[in-house]
């Protein structure tokens, strides 16, 4: 199926390593020119590398903190700039400190909201001007915790919640101005992160990293752990101006089945 995509420009946040990263691989296969952003400049780097000689299409790199505030319109600067256009936004950038609520201090609910629910929100309010121009689109990659909340993660579940919010709002906003927005909620996804987790799982339980994965899978009641390009599948399904035009506002939970209530 012909996405409709070949030729967009997009942004991705959180593009060096895990979701972020598979869903700038999956766009580029589908023939979009990608300003990739996040901290790490090298591994920003090798990817961008990887995007042009493998797949022929162009790569910005964008190593930037977006908990400073001017930092989202000077991205969107650069990227105009470089490739004259933005039609996608996916807002990915963003992991929260997980801990005993009584152990977590302002800061850290400071930090946790900076990055990905302000960086969020400003860099929708930098590039809407030039989706609005291309009728181009959103994804917010959010989580789980948003609707389902747990008690050591009460900033990760807080800032999901306001996204969700937030996704709703400027859909109602895009309607008006030809702007669609949508959300994935990624599940548990094979990346570092995940890895990290399971290792301290099998540490403190005396297991081994595959007993760990195991007793994951049957706790979560799910098949297998998702995949990087299977959420970035899912956004360039999303933001396809012929396959998905009429999905606006739209909260997609990909989890393998582990979201079980309406």
């Amino acid at each position: 199926m012909d996405l409709g995509l070949k030729g967009k420009a997009a942004i991705i946040t959180g593009a060096s390593r895990g979701i972020g990263r598979g869903i700038a691989l999956e766009l580029a296969k589908e023939g979009c020119d990608v300003a990739l952003v996040a901290r790490d400049a090298s591994a920003l780097e090798g990817l961008a590398s990887e995007i042009r000689n493998t797949l022929g299409r162009r790569a910005l790199v964008q190593a930037a903190d977006l908990r400073q505030p001017a930092a989202p319109a000077a991205v969107v600067e650069a990227v105009n700039k470089e490739f004259g256009r933005i039609d996608v936004l996916v807002n990915n950038a963003g992991a929260t400190k997980r801990e005993d609520f009584f152990k977590l201090t302002d800061a850290d609910f400071e930090d946790g909201f900076a990055l990905k629910f302000f960086g969020n929100v400003r860099l929708t309010r930098a590039a809407w001007p030039r989706l609005k121009a291309q009728h181009g689109a959103i994804v917010n990659i959010i989580g789980l915790g948003g609707h389902t909340a747990l008690a050591e993660f009460t900033i990760g579940g807080s800032v999901n919640a306001a996204l969700l919010n937030f996704t709703k709002a400027m859909s109602h906003q895009g309607i008006k101005d030809g702007v669609r927005v949508n959300a994935i909620n990624p599940g548990s996804i094979e990346t570092d992160r995940l890895k990290g987790r399971l290792a301290v799982q099998a540490k403190a339980e005396g297991i081994d990293d595959a007993e760990a994965r195991k007793r994951n899978l049957a706790k979560l009641g799910v098949a297998r752990f998702g995949l990087p390009e299977e959420i970035g599948q899912a956004v360039c399904f999303l933001v396809s101006p012929t396959a998905a035009a009429y999905a606006n506002g739209a909260i997609i939970d990909l989890d393998g089945g582990q979201t079980r209530h309406i």
